[in-house]
């Protein structure tokens, strides 16, 4: 949750939104997908707002070979206006993917990069409404190039996410059983006033009550991670909980994972920035040789031996 001059957070209006059929729809179209060249596209968002910016979604699509639908796809989230890791970090790891058999798509999130509106400083505000319409419409994102790459042939999809784009694939995977697996790396569970708990400014500080009970309101929707269920097998979840993260909390993600039945956690001696921006060794690697049986559903590695020889401890190890 974000400072902000308003104070009118439109709570109740994201409340009812938050509950009510709106938030995620039941049915969910195939992302209507265009190139612009090989690697970049652009679709239309299923959810469309009043700011043209973010009305369209953009894209990048890394095809591991030239029967690139035969192949699984990883979906990488980044995470919260992470340029860094989108525009430099996502490409090198596509590559490594590649290599070990996956295609993997990137798009831009909603309000992120040049999706952002010229007019309104969209990140700085505490807007309920705001927040949670954002995350409806990541969502049905999220949802539609799923739907998009299952219809080209692709035998499955997996999301793995980063900080606030893993809470994301978090929701997303609780509403759709079509995915294969998710992978979520130090992310938030709950809504939390971090800002106001970290301020120096006295000004921001003085809020801090005030944001807490907007907070625990929050909290008592489907915005809250462990209020909600997985629609996919808990063998098909990893959480990466980096124990000196003091961004996203790990007694949140511990609390995530009792909920969710136990699921593949790592925990590892890190803290948010060097597991969500590629600062701990090897763990691409791990994470690939742990997706690689979940995605193999119609055991392609096992049959082309040359895909099998990919998945070799030496190939994946960085």
């Amino acid at each position: 949750m974000m400072p902000t001059h308003d104070s009118e957070p439109r709570l109740q209006e994201a409340i009812r939104f938050l509950n009510g059929p709106d938030f995620v729809t039941a049915d969910s179209q195939p992302a209507q997908v265009e190139f612009d060249g090989s690697l970049h596209f652009r679709f239309p968002t299923p959810r469309p707002c009043d700011f043209l910016e973010n009305n369209v979604v953009y894209g990048r699509l890394y095809r591991c070979s030239e029967q690139w639908q035969e192949r699984p796809v990883i979906v990488l989230l980044p995470g919260y206006n992470d340029s860094a890791s989108y525009k430099l970090r996502f490409p090198l790891l596509a590559r490594q993917c590649n290599r070990a058999g996956f295609n993997v798509a990137t798009f831009v999130p909603p309000y992120h990069f040049q999706r952002c509106p010229r007019q309104r400083a969209a990140f700085d505000t505490e807007d309920c409404l705001f927040w949670v319409e954002r995350a409806a419409q990541a969502i049905a994102e999220i949802r539609a190039l799923t739907g998009w790459l299952l219809a080209e042939g692709c035998p499955a999809v997996a999301l793995w996410g980063y900080s606030r784009g893993a809470s994301d694939a978090g929701m997303a995977v609780c509403r759709d059983a079509r995915l294969a697996a998710v992978v979520m790396a130090s992310f938030p569970v709950r809504c939390k006033p971090l800002v106001q708990q970290l301020a120096v400014r006295p000004r921001i500080r003085r809020r801090l009550q005030s944001a807490r009970d907007v907070c625990e309101r929050m909290n008592q929707t489907p915005m809250n991670l462990t209020l909600i269920q997985p629609a996919i097998p808990r063998e098909g979840i990893l959480l990466i909980e980096g124990i000196h993260d003091l961004v996203c909390s790990k007694d949140d993600i511990e609390d995530l994972w009792q909920s969710w039945g136990q699921p593949d956690i790592w925990r590892l001696p890190h803290g948010h920035v060097s597991v969500c921006c590629g600062g701990v060794p090897g763990l691409t690697g791990r994470v690939l040789r742990w997706l690689a049986p979940r995605l193999d559903k119609q055991g392609l590695f096992a049959k082309n031996r040359r895909c099998a020889g990919r998945l070799t401890h030496k190939t994946i190890s960085s």
